[in-house]
């Protein structure tokens, strides 16, 4: 690089400054180029034109970023949906199998379950379950 078109250290520096931004951002993006001159016959023209190039390397980042979230947003929709689905049917089994279960089941699988797990509603909020009791098939 020689430094003889600038007449200062600062614009040396802004030009290097610009330079490892364009290239920073490029690398970022995947290889998006973005060519840049600088407006060497006024300083002052040069940090506006340097501006204007990284707000608009900013607002492409913002791009990107913004369609990897919608992506990822669209994503957990769907994994969303799958577990409300699963929850639904476990559900229903659930309530399939109490309906099958005879009474003397139920009151030998309940009196296996703590007191939390059976009403739930009357847990304190920071209180965690407890877990069951090993010691045999449930149901």
């Amino acid at each position: 690089m020689s430094t003889g078109v600038y007449q200062s250290p600062m614009e040396v520096a802004v030009y290097q400054l610009h330079n490892f931004s364009i290239s920073f951002f490029s690398s970022l993006l995947g290889g998006d180029v973005v060519s840049v001159k600088l407006d060497n016959s006024a300083s002052g023209a040069s940090v506006v034109a340097i501006d204007n190039k990284i707000e608009q390397a900013m607002d492409l980042v913002k791009n990107h970023l913004m369609y990897a979230v919608r992506e990822e947003v669209e994503v957990l929709k769907e994994q969303i949906k799958e577990l409300l689905e699963k929850n639904s049917q476990l559900e229903r089994e659930n309530s399939l199998l109490k309906t099958l279960a005879s009474p003397e089941q139920l009151e030998k699988f309940q009196s296996r379950l703590p007191a939390e797990v059976l009403c739930p509603q009357e847990q304190s909020p920071g209180a965690a379950p407890s877990a069951p009791q090993a010691g045999g098939s449930a149901v």
